[in-house]
């Protein structure tokens, strides 16, 4: 008969949609879950790498022959030739690999190396002063106006004028904020560091691989190492930690291979604590200087912007189109600037780019409100009309208010009680996001015992996605999770997508359910004919095969299965977002709502997190106990980009001075204060299918916080994150 692919309608679901349990969490929580770290190969040898500790500088020479000098190493090569340019400080220039950790360590230590020092730009605060400096590029510029330039008129003038004339007339009858808001950059401190172990059988290699993209590594390490794909497998059953940095082997990646090659000894080389800071991949800093207007009703009738930030020396920031974020007003233009710096590269970073574009945005949308003596969460939804979303966001604001006591708590900005010197305040954001499902494909494999196992080339970075596969698989064939073995973390398993863009948990509950589904009706087609009924009335549920409203008449699952035969039954499941396969199992477009409670001190700039609430919607909720957990882990580094997190810079040298982790900043358990989670789901979240969540909630923390502040102080302290320095300074300029 044929399947169509969806759902069971809400509410009649035995296993999606119900709390349930990591099946991995045992073995994570008991310490036998093996993460790449932990993977040892017989006489294997442990790889170092010297990293550059000039921001910018030539290679003058480079020898690697006083590290082989060292008892214990084995091997020394370097990866950068004489006169190459290094443009940020930590670029690894040579590997070592020894019999120990220490040994390997002093090896490294042991080359020697000349250098040619070359200037040093790092300041990506000052658009300006890169431009005089030369230092950046163009990033683009994105308009739109309501009306069009007359046949005569130059289009740039135009824009000029009319942008001008919107302002204007805001200030005429309505109010314009005219401020400088920024974010600095953060990096990337995975707790299990970037790095390999690698072994090869013959002319096979075997990466274990720390990664979040396990079947589209496979031909990144085999092209550079002169093999082809099917030669490598990259293996990860667990990983600590990706969040967007770890879809390649990198350089070091590959190195540790052909130190494996040419040794014939496996080769772990993992990043130092040090390293992972500096070369691991950085999320790039943004700075605005805007010009909004609004009506007296606080409704936003133009927009303009120059925005800047930084992503390294190649670099790359903040889109042009991201800002303003949400919002989208008749009238805006906003244009970007590149700054070229020397320091560590950019990569995705949860949610890339819109943690900095909200920040930037939604921080104009609260001082609109303050500027009007307005209650903030008004002026928000009076501008949702200009957003993607407005329904959603209208009631996710209205559960978020009610959560947080809004209505209770708020006060105009800087006019609440004290207590002391401790003032308190509330702010609020808005965020979306896509999360469409990425290609995926599976191989459902049901025995003639009853045995069910799906093999896919995907990974588990943490979210819960091998427990979601379980439960798909088990709500289709009508059985509990725990009858259903998941494989993944294997490059030769079907093709998966990468965990990235917040597309897992969609792909493989599309693959998985459509093969499921597929698998049933052939298991259907057998039982019905050993029952002599239509399989059109066979369901399948609590462990049976059965006549649908009559338990009684059917098999059990185990002997529904042993009519398979001797073999087992094999099924693919696939889908792919290039072809455009229409689908009611998965959608793309989600929306949240954040509020946040802060008590700051005006005497010591200390903020303190009292109360965090984070409203989401993601379409249909496979479970809600991981999804919850996203979210909190989301909302937790919000408040540490918010309030501690940053890359500090000495302007001089281009040192990265807080690379350690005693030194780079994260909150604490006392820090974070009460999260309060809502996952919104009515009937019309649920027939949009699955929407994938890894990104979204990350998004609203700066904003959310740093209206806030601004709240309770009646000061806005401009640049995240909001360390008490700032906060003090902040006050200081206000003489509040």
């Amino acid at each position: 008969m044929p399947v169509e692919y969806r759902w069971p309608e809400q509410g009649k679901t035995a296993v999606v949609g119900h709390e349930q349990d990591r099946i991995d969490g045992l073995a994570k929580a008991s310490g036998t879950a093996k993460y790449s770290y932990d993977i040892n190969t017989k006489q294997m040898l442990i790889a170092r790498m010297l990293g550059c500790p000039h921001a910018h500088c030539r290679i003058k020479s480079i020898d690697v022959s006083p590290a082989l000098q060292v008892a214990g190493v084995v091997t020394a090569k370097p990866m950068k030739e004489a006169g190459a340019e290094i443009q940020w400080p930590g670029e690894p220039l040579a590997v070592v690999a020894a019999e120990t950790e220490a040994a390997a360590s002093e090896g490294a230590a042991a080359v020697q190396v000349e250098y040619e020092l070359l200037d040093v730009y790092v300041d990506d605060t000052d658009r300006q002063a890169a431009e005089a400096a030369g230092r950046t590029a163009k990033g683009g510029q994105s308009i739109e106006l309501e009306r069009e330039p007359g046949e005569d008129e130059d289009e740039a003038e135009f824009e000029e004028r009319e942008i001008q004339r919107l302002l204007d007339e805001a200030a005429k009858e309505g109010v314009v904020v005219e401020a400088d808001y920024g974010i600095h950059a953060i990096t990337h401190m995975c707790l299990e560091p970037h790095g390999s172990t690698c072994e090869w059988l013959g002319d096979k290699l075997t990466a274990h691989l720390s990664t979040q993209n396990v079947s589209g590594t496979a031909g990144q390490f085999a092209g550079p190492l002169g093999i082809t794909a099917d030669d490598v497998t990259v293996h990860c059953d667990f990983i600590g930690g990706g969040f967007g940095s770890k879809f390649s082997p990198d350089a070091w990646g590959v190195v540790c291979a052909q130190l494996a090659r040419e040794t014939g000894r496996g080769v772990k080389l993992m990043l130092t604590r040090e390293q992972e800071l500096k070369i691991a991949g950085a999320r790039p800093s943004g700075f605005i200087h805007v010009r909004v207007g609004a009506n007296k009703d606080g409704v936003v009738t133009v927009w303009d912007s120059h925005h800047w930030g930084t992503g390294g020396p190649d670099s790359g920031s903040i889109r042009p189109a991201v800002v303003p974020y949400v919002f989208a007003p008749p009238n805006r233009r906003a244009v970007h600037t590149v700054i070229k710096t020397n320091t560590g590269p950019f990569r995705a970073w949860r949610a890339p780019d819109h943690p900095q574009a909200c920040a930037l945005s939604q921080t104009a949308y609260d001082d609109i409100a303050w500027k009007l003596k307005m209650d903030s969460y008004e002026v928000f939804r009076r501008n949702l009309h200009t957003t993607r979303l407005p329904d959603v966001y209208a009631a996710e604001m209205e559960i978020a208010a009610r959560l947080i006591g809004w209505k209770e708590k708020y006060h105009l900005h800087g006019q609440g009680p004290a207590e002391g010197s401790v003032v308190t305040g509330l702010g609020m954001a808005l965020h979306t996001w896509g999360g469409a499902a990425h290609d995926s494909t599976c191989l459902l494999r049901i025995h003639p015992d009853g045995g069910v196992e799906t093999s896919l080339g995907s990974q588990d970075i943490g979210t819960g996605t091998r427990t979601v596969i379980a439960m798909v698989v088990a709500e289709t064939l009508g059985l509990p999770v725990n009858a259903v073995k998941v494989n993944i973390g294997n490059s030769k398993y079907p093709p998966s997508g990468p965990s990235g863009g917040s597309t897992t948990v969609g792909g493989v509950a599309e693959s998985n359910r459509r093969a499921a589904q597929d698998a049933l009706v052939q298991i259907f087609d057998l039982v019905a004919k050993k029952l002599n009924v239509s399989a059109e009335k066979l369901v399948a549920a609590k462990g049976r095969i059965h006549v649908s409203g009559k338990p009684d008449q059917g098999l059990s699952w185990k002997e529904a299965c042993s009519l398979l035969g001797m073999k087992p039954l094999e099924v693919r499941g696939s889908y792919s977002r290039r072809e455009n396969q229409p689908s009611k199992l998965s959608s793309e477009t989600v929306g949240g709502v954040q509020m946040a409670e802060v008590a700051v001190d005006k005497r010591t700039g200390v903020v303190q997190m009292r109360k965090f609430v984070a409203v989401q919607d993601m379409g249909l909720i496979i479970n809600p106990k991981t999804a919850r957990s996203q979210v909190y882990g989301a909302v937790i580094m919000g408040i540490a980009y918010a309030l501690f997190e940053e890359r500090i810079i000495d302007r001089t040298t281009g040192e990265f001075l807080n690379c350690e982790i005693a030194d780079y900043r994260l909150p604490r358990l006392g820090d974070i204060g009460e999260i309060v989670v809502e996952l919104y789901q009515p009937e019309s979240e649920y027939n949009r299918g699955v929407v994938g969540l890894g990104e979204p909630p990350v998004i609203s923390p700066g904003a959310a916080i740093s209206n806030a502040v601004a709240n309770a102080l009646g000061v806005r302290v401009p640049v995240l994150p909001l360390t008490p320095q700032r906060v003090l300074e902040a006050i200081k300029r206000s003489n509040v």
